[in-house]
């Protein structure tokens, strides 16, 4: 149930791309407005992933997914009624807080699954997840074709009802979590859901890792400055507008900082120290969160460009070009799990996961060199092949997650999964700032764009190879990878389990029972 209900917010949280060119058209936006739209659509998707990360390590899986699936028809709603692009906006900005279902049932497969099958289980539901982003683009067109009962635009070209599909998807995600709600349970009988004393910030165990944790925060709201200036090149408000902006998400850093220092104030005061036991190493949450920069974050930036990618290199018609670049996400189905089961396989995740970052780099850096003279079956064959290692990469990261530190599973979840949309908006900002350079501002021509699409493609290779490289000797083996049970399960399995009988309840009977 949990595996099914992240497929529902993906194909929530991506029922624009399908639907882009009939809304561009009915609100008559400027493309460069529609390229917004699918930025803000993974914005707020960073804090969310943080806040929800805290929620579900304090209240757990069950009640924190139930609440964001019913959360999603509100945003869903409001885009679907929208009348102009403004309110565009606001609905896609509140729509990226539902791609934070993610982190959620990070932690629940974690409890229920052991280390030695995490790998394997995790891949399942992140394949499913991510397979939702193609089902969107599948089904929506088709259904809102239905109910449009025919109708034809002054052009002749076919309509499509994009309210009903927007809004149907939040409907159906609200519905379906009532449904999961009645339905699970945060772990297996018998197993006790591990929370951290706080869920306010991420608890460190080293002085050291504090100041590392608080450079690793900075990127969270620097991205988010980053969109501000880009709503600002579109015209959406003025520059006024956008220092407000940047000053909340500066006041939002150091908001996030000081929880951060109360969660951990007795070990910066030295009133705390931990047991070498109960230490864990921050580096290694840092090479996670890189990870999923490089393979999450290029991802969901290829998902948007390549269908006009493959339209401009080959003669293909629109149709054509976006069944072709499908295949880049349906390959998530076999991908995220088959990264996943190498890890739990091979004996080594870290190298598992080097492996994979460095062979995504490599493709990533080939597919930099495709142009029309190339065979168009070769490209689509190379296509796939970067993608399984792309999304075997981060079936790869999760099988680590859920081993750094148990009780703070959701919030280490939640920050790796941030860094994600981190690298999302990063790589999708640079590749609408890319023909502007390469052309010197003017209107790009097709050989400028072509250059374009060949620099991002080096641009995410390169970036790749670097985190490869760092897996490989900065990453460590998570403690336990391999073993029957997760950090702390072995003392709850040592408890005797003793039954208390309501007839009758003496010490002596207990004893002999």
């Amino acid at each position: 149930m949990t595996w099914f209900a992240f497929f529902l917010t993906f194909v929530v949280w991506f029922n624009l791309a399908p639907l882009a060119t009939q809304i561009k058209a009915d609100f008559g936006l400027e493309e460069s407005q529609i390229r917004t739209l699918a930025i803000c659509n993974v914005a707020l998707t960073v804090p969310a992933r943080i806040i929800i990360g805290m929620l579900l390590d304090r209240y757990g899986p069950r009640i924190t997914y139930t609440l964001l699936l019913m959360y999603a028809a509100i945003p869903c709603l409001i885009f679907a009624t929208a009348q102009g692009f403004t309110q565009l906006v606001v609905g896609r900005l509140m729509l990226g807080i539902v791609g934070a279902g993610f982190v959620i049932g990070i932690r629940m497969v974690a409890e229920w699954f052991p280390p030695k099958e995490i790998g394997l289980a995790e891949g399942i539901y992140g394949g499913w997840g991510n397979f939702g982003s193609a089902a969107a683009a599948f089904t929506l067109p088709t259904i809102g074709g239905w109910f449009a009962f025919g109708a034809l635009s002054p052009g002749g070209d076919p309509l499509l009802n994009w309210r009903l599909c927007i809004a149907g998807t939040g409907i159906i995600a609200a519905l379906y979590g009532i449904l999961y709600y009645n339905n699970v349970q945060d772990h297996p009988p018998g197993k006790t859901y591990r929370k951290p004393k706080s869920a306010r910030g991420i608890e460190v165990t080293t002085k050291k890792d504090f100041w590392f944790l608080m450079v690793m925060n900075a990127p969270l709201s620097g991205i988010l400055m980053v969109l501000a200036w880009r709503l600002k090149k579109v015209g959406f408000y003025g520059v006024n507008t956008m220092y407000i902006v940047w000053a909340c998400l500066l006041g939002l850093y150091l908001f996030q900082a000081y929880n951060c220092w109360v969660v951990n104030k007795d070990l910066m005061t030295g009133k705390k120290h931990y047991p070498p036991k109960d230490r864990y190493r921050f580096s290694q949450v840092a090479i996670l969160e890189l990870t999923y920069v490089v393979n999450f974050g290029s991802e969901l930036a290829v998902v948007s460009m390549l269908p006009a990618f493959f339209e401009g290199t080959f003669p293909l018609n629109p149709a054509q070009a976006g069944m072709i670049a499908s295949s880049y996400a349906f390959m998530n189905l076999m991908s995220r799990p088959g990264g996943g089961l190498i890890s739990d396989k091979l004996g080594s995740r870290k190298n598992t996961m080097a492996v994979l970052t460095l062979c995504m780099g490599i493709g990533y850096l080939i597919l930099g060199t495709v142009t029309s003279s190339w065979w168009l079956p070769g490209a689509i064959i190379l296509t796939m092949a970067c993608s399984f290692f792309v999304q075997a990469g981060e079936g790869s990261t999760f099988a680590i997650v859920p081993l750094v530190k148990r009780r703070i599973t959701g919030q280490v979840a939640g920050n790796v999964g941030a860094y994600g949309n981190v690298g999302a908006v990063a790589y999708l900002t640079i590749f609408s700032l890319l023909p502007e350079w390469l052309g010197g501002g003017k209107d790009p021509s097709p050989a400028i764009i072509a250059q374009a699409n060949t620099a991002f493609f080096q641009i995410m290779g390169i970036m790749a190879v670097i985190v490869a490289f760092l897996c490989w000797f900065v990453l460590k083996e998570p403690e336990g990878s391999f073993a029957e049970h997760h950090e702390g399960e072995e003392e709850d399995h040592q408890l005797p389990h003793v039954p208390v009988m309501e007839s009758d309840t003496s010490v002596d009977s207990i004893a002999r029972g």
